[in-house]
C-alpha cells in the first residue's frame, strides 16, 4: 500500500510503501537455502539470522514457519531449524515431477497466447541469460523463478503453480559458483530465449519438447554438474 503525505502547501512529501518483514525475511533465507549459502543439516538459530538480517526475532520466526510448511527447513524446538540433506535420489525425484508438470503445461500456455506475443518474458529469459553469462546467481535464480511460474500462472491454475514453487524449493543448488565461473551456465540460460521463441511462434509441441530438456539440464546443474542439453 502507498502512502502519501502533503506539506501545507499541498506539495507532496516521500511516498512510503508499506512491506512485510516477514516475507522479505522469507525470501532472503529461501534464496540462501537455495543456493546452498546455508549447509543442509546445519541448524541455525532463529536469533542469529534476526541478527543478520538486521530486524526482530518475529519475522524472521514466522519466515522460518512458513519455509518449514513448504518442506524448506526443519524447525528444532528451542535450538532453530534446520536444512533437511536431499540425496541424489531426491532431486531425481523433484525434476521428474517438475518436467510432468511443466513440459506438458508448455503446449497448453501455447494454446492460451494463440501466437500472442509476450515480451514480458522475453525480457526475462534475456535478464536470465545475462545473470547466467555474467555468474550473477542471485538474480539468475530470482529472473529463472519468475519466468518458470510466470508461464505456468498464465494457465490461471493456482495448485500447479504452487506445487512447482513447491518443488524448486525443496531443490538444493551444489557448487553453482564453479559452474557459474566456467561458463557452464550460459547454455541453460539461453534455454529460456529459445523456449519464448517457439512459445510465441506457436509451436506447442516444441515448446514442450524444450522444457522437458531444459529441466533435464537443470537437473545437473542443480547438482552442480554441467550436463549437455541434449
Amino acid at each position: 500500500m502507498t502512502v502519501s503525505r502533503s506539506t501545507p502547501a499541498g506539495k507532496p512529501t516521500v511516498r512510503l510503501k508499506a512491506v512485510s518483514l516477514r516475507e522479505q525475511a522469507r525470501e532472503a533465507v529461501r534464496t540462501q537455502i537455495v543456493l546452498g549459502q546455508i549447509e543442509p543439516g546445519e541448524v541455525r538459530s532463529v536469533i542469529s539470522v534476526a541478527e543478520e538480517l538486521g530486524v526482530s526475532i518475529t519475522p524472521v520466526r514466522e519466515a522460518v514457519n512458513d519455509l518449514a510448511n513448504h518442506g524448506m527447513v526443519e524447525v528444532m524446538r528451542n535450538r532453530g531449524f534446520r536444512v533437511p540433506v536431499l540425496t541424489e535420489h531426491d532431486l531425481d525425484e523433484i525434476f521428474l515431477i517438475r518436467t510432468l508438470l511443466e513440459a506438458p503445461a508448455m503446449t497448453d500456455v501455447v494454446r492460451v497466447l494463440d501466437g500472442a506475443p509476450v515480451p514480458q518474458f522475453r525480457q526475462l529469459a534475456e535478464e536470465i541469460a545475462a545473470a547466467a553469462r555474467e555468474g550473477d546467481l542471485v538474480t539468475y535464480l530470482d529472473k529463472d523463478r519468475q519466468f518458470h511460474l510466470g508461464l505456468l500462472e498464465l494457465l490461471g491454475n493456482g495448485r500447479l503453480v504452487t506445487m512447482v514453487a513447491q518443488l524448486r524449493d525443496q531443490a538444493r543448488m551444489q557448487g553453482l559458483q564453479k559452474l557459474a565461473d566456467q561458463g557452464e551456465l550460459t547454455e541453460s540460460g539461453e534455454e529460456h530465449i529459445t523456449l519464448v521463441e517457439a512459445i510465441e511462434a506457436g509451436e506447442g509441441e516444441l515448446a514442450a519438447e524444450l522444457m522437458r530438456k531444459h529441466l533435464a539440464h537443470s537437473r545437473g546443474i542443480w547438482a552442480g554438474r554441467a550436463e549437455p542439453a541434449s
